[in-house]
C-alpha cells in the first residue's frame, strides 16, 4: 500500500480517539517508567498515554513516515521511531505496550502479540485494540463491488481485503498462558456521521486504502461513486439527516 494519510486519518480524530481513552481507562497501572505507543499513527493516542504517565519515557513506533512526521509535529520533543511490528521487540525495562487500531493489518498478529507479551517483565501490560467490523455494511460493500463489473477479478482488489479477527476464545487459549491477567471485550460503537459520504470518508483513511491504491485515477473515482451509493442504500438517514455507523471493536488487556 502508499503510505498512510496523516490529513485523512485526522479527519474524524475525536471519534478515532475515543477507543483508545476507553482502552487506557482499563490499563492496571498507576505508574510506568517506559511505554511504548505501536502504531502511534499521528500521536493523538502518544499524547494520552502522556497525559495519563507524565513521568514516563513514552516512545511512539510506526511504519508510516507521514504519520510520524504528524506526530513530532504534534508532539515536539517526544520520541517518535520508524518500526515494523512484525519483528520489532521491546527494549527492556518496558512496563507499557499500547496498541490502537494497529494488529489488524499486521500479518499473522496473533504470533505478533504472543511474542510481545512474552517479552513483557513480570507486571508489563500489553493493551490492543482492533476494529472487529469486517462482517460490517461498509466492509462488505467493499467486497461486493470489486466482485462484479469492471473490477471483477482485478488481482490487486482480491488481497485488499482484511481478513476475520479470530474469536474472543482464541484470544484467551493464546495469550492467557503468558499472563497473570487477561481481559478480552468488546465495545460497538455508534458514530454520528454527517451522511453517507462521510461513511466513505472515514474509511478512506483506513480499510479503504488497499482499495483505492489498486485502482488508476479514473477507476477509482468511478468505485468511489457506486460504493457511495451501497452505503447510501446500506446506511438510512436519521430524523435529522444523519447517519449511523455501527463500529464494533475488540480490547485486550493482558498483564504479565
Amino acid at each position: 500500500m502508499n503510505d498512510w494519510s496523516a490529513r485523512q486519518y485526522l479527519k474524524f480524530e475525536d471519534d478515532r480517539t475515543r477507543p483508545s481513552r476507553d482502552l487506557l481507562a482499563q490499563v492496571p497501572l498507576d505508574h510506568a517508567a517506559r511505554v511504548f505507543d505501536l502504531g502511534c499513527g499521528p500521536g493523538n493516542s502518544t499524547e494520552l498515554l502522556i497525559e495519563r504517565f507524565p513521568e514516563a519515557e513514552v516512545i511512539g513506533i510506526d511504519s508510516s513516515s507521514d504519520m510520524l512526521r504528524q506526530a513530532r509535529e504534534r508532539l515536539p520533543g517526544r520520541t517518535f521511531v520508524h518500526g515494523e511490528l512484525t519483528t520489532w521487540n521491546p527494549p527492556e525495562p518496558t512496563d507499557l505496550l499500547f496498541a490502537n487500531a494497529v494488529f489488524q493489518w499486521v500479518p499473522d498478529h496473533p504470533a505478533v502479540l504472543a511474542r510481545l507479551l512474552n517479552a513483557l517483565p513480570s507486571a508489563g501490560v500489553l493493551a490492543v485494540q482492533m476494529p472487529d467490523n469486517t462482517n460490517e455494511p461498509a466492509l462488505a460493500l467493499m467486497r461486493q463491488a470489486t466482485a462484479r463489473g469492471p473490477y471483477a477479478g482485478h488481482p490487486a482488489l482480491e488481497h485488499a481485503t482484511r481478513g476475520d479477527l479470530p474469536t474472543p476464545g482464541d484470544y484467551y487459549d493464546l495469550l492467557r498462558p503468558l499472563a497473570r491477567h487477561l481481559d478480552v471485550w468488546h465495545i460497538v460503537y455508534n458514530h454520528v456521521m454527517a451522511g453517507p459520504e462521510a461513511i466513505v470518508e472515514w474509511f478512506k483513511g483506513s480499510a479503504f486504502r488497499p482499495f483505492l491504491d489498486a485502482l488508476d485515477d479514473k477507476a477509482r473515482g468511478t468505485f468511489l461513486t457506486d460504493y457511495t451509493a451501497r452505503i447510501a442504500a446500506a446506511y438510512p438517514t436519521r430524523y435529522d439527516g444523519k447517519v449511523l455507523l455501527r463500529f464494533p471493536r475488540l480490547f485486550i488487556v493482558a498483564s504479565r
